[in-house]
């Protein structure tokens, strides 16, 4: 025979269990809108002209046929 308060606190860990997993869901939500903000700032930067230089020699190259 099952004792009704075993029932209750198997509902009771249920609950916890589905509370737990909407507390990682917020906390993933609010790590992923952090790391776009980061994201946003780098990507929103300028390109050294070093780089850019590079960049094209690296293309002129590539359409010579020399990699």
């Amino acid at each position: 025979m099952i004792d009704s308060s075993d029932s209750s606190r198997r509902k009771g860990a249920g609950n916890t269990g589905e509370a737990g997993l909407e507390e990682a869901r917020l906390r993933q939500q609010a790590i992923g809108v952090k790391l776009r903000h980061v994201f946003d700032e780098v990507v929103n930067e300028p390109v050294p002209d070093e780089f850019l230089d590079i960049l094209k020699r690296a293309d002129a190259k590539a359409s010579d046929g020399g990699a």
